[in-house]
């Protein structure tokens, strides 16, 4: 498990921060600035080291619940509260992976041209007492049906490197999206409106 301040610049979170001491479990960038949204700036951010492996027929949902739990769980933060997500690219019930690789991505994005599929974006919130707190968003996005060179210009990009489903909405791929229904930083990777009523829910100060 790796463990970073909020800056990357050393080993040690920051004191300095008032109030309730949060961790993020994520080492996503685009986790921290979409809780900075919020107002939140995280004591220190921690990556989760767990197998993401998919159990056999495993659901969609099912899947990015339990990777968020286990993400969760898997950090010692004394008391501090620790929030951690995951998100889920999925065709019908097919999971779709992180494309670490050129032929991954392109896989992808021809899979997901012209039609539906849906992103899962799960979070939990571990209390301090060791509670349990967690939402799970559900957007619908489509892509438009893509050309052949507009695959490959995108895949040009570089945008889609360790990206669920091979593409990141925040990027050069929204002017490819046709239209989502649901929530656009739970694609992202962080559903805002969820992740707001998670913290108030269990009595984290947020306005």
């Amino acid at each position: 498990m790796t463990a970073l301040p909020v800056d990357a610049a050393s080993s040690i979170a920051d004191p300095a921060i008032p109030g309730p001491r949060l961790i993020l479990g994520s080492a996503s960038p685009r986790r921290r600035e979409l809780l900075a949204r919020l107002g939140i700036t995280p004591h220190a951010v921690t990556a989760a080291d767990i197998d993401e492996t998919p159990a056999t027929q495993e659901e969609p949902r099912a899947y990015a619940s339990r990777m968020a739990r286990e993400k969760a769980a898997a950090i010692h933060a004394d008391d501090a509260h620790v929030l951690a997500g995951d998100t889920v690219v999925a065709v019908g019930r097919r999971i779709l992976p992180k494309a670490e690789d050129l032929a991954t991505a392109r896989a992808c994005i021809k899979l997901l041209s012209g039609r539906r599929h849906r992103v899962l974006s799960a979070i939990v919130l571990r209390s301090p007492d060791g509670s349990l707190h967690d939402r799970l968003s559900e957007t619908v996005v489509r892509f438009k049906a893509l050309s052949a060179e507009e695959i490959e210009a995108y895949l040009a990009s570089g945008e889609w490197e360790g990206k669920s489903g091979g593409y990141a909405i925040q990027g050069a791929a929204e002017g490819l999206i046709a239209w989502i229904s649901g929530s656009h930083s739970g694609v992202v990777g962080l559903p805002l409106f969820e992740t707001r009523a998670l913290l108030r829910a269990a009595g984290f100060p947020i306005a």
